[in-house]
């Protein structure tokens, strides 16, 4: 399968909310009573809150549309691993911030992206113990939901011309990341676990959320989603924007940034 009509888009992507809130409430049952650790083959955590998310959340978008093959982070196990033909397919991560889930900080989320042609075309992104849900249904804009809340829509900010405020991750900082931020004399510096990151951009919370550590396109496909249609962008050190559907699935180094920013 190649694609689908984008009139169908609000549809499968209502199921991917869903799904993630669904996931969310099983990985919330781990997160309070406690899980044991794994270790995985690259060194990252893995805990029965991961798999657990995953079964959930590949059958729920196998049932939705058989059609539509699913890439999910647990699932998947071989990173080289190419994209289905056609370059049309749900891309998961079930729980992202495995490292913040063991923590005990919160800041983890389940993350839903359906990408076609290299492009994350609608996300879910969905913060269980916050109970916040970011969702772009690929029909133009971005919403948010807090508990039982209505949905409001989100926008990405203008990003100052100087001093922007920087989101940068909690456990996963570098050298060369520093030294960028350095350079940018940010106003303020805040850090964040997961793809959290991705909804303070959309939501006009942050500026600048740089990235030049190793990264997989499962960990931030869904923000790009969401944060692309609330206005911003993530993109390339070359200035492109972020693409989908590589052989092994790894991230060139990024920065998602609030709405015009120019390079």
């Amino acid at each position: 399968m190649t694609g689908t009509n984008s009139d169908d888009y609000p549809r499968l992507a209502a199921e991917a909310r869903r799904l993630a809130l669904e996931a969310g409430c099983a990985i919330m049952a781990f997160y309070r009573a406690g899980t044991a650790v794994e270790t995985k083959q690259d060194r990252s955590p893995i805990t029965e809150a991961d798999r657990a998310a995953d079964r959930i959340i590949v059958a729920g978008l196998r049932a939705a549309d058989p059609g539509i093959p699913v890439i999910s982070e647990e699932s998947t196990g071989d990173r080289t691993l190419k994209a289905p033909a056609g370059g049309f397919f749900w891309l998961v991560d079930p729980l992202d911030g495995t490292r913040e889930f063991v923590a005990g900080t919160g800041e983890f989320t389940v993350n839903i992206a359906l990408i076609e042609a290299g492009r994350p075309v609608l996300g879910v992104l969905h913060a269980p113990v916050q109970d916040e849900t970011y969702v772009a249904d690929g029909q133009g804009g971005a919403v948010r939901f807090v508990g039982n809340e209505p949905p409001q829509a989100v926008h990405a900010r203008p990003v100052p011309e100087a001093n922007p405020a920087v989101i940068a991750s909690r456990s996963h900082m570098d050298a060369e990341t520093d030294a960028y931020i350095a350079e940018l004399r940010p106003s303020r510096i805040a850090n964040a676990g997961s793809a959290l990151k991705f909804g303070l951009l959309a939501r006009g919370e942050a500026d600048l959320y740089p990235r030049f550590g190793r990264t997989m396109e499962w960990d931030t496909a869904a923000g790009q989603a969401v944060l692309e249609a609330a206005g911003g962008h993530v993109r390339d050190l070359s200035g492109r924007a972020l693409r989908y559907g590589k052989a092994g699935f790894v991230n060139p180094p990024f920065v998602a940034c609030g709405a015009d920013r120019r390079r």
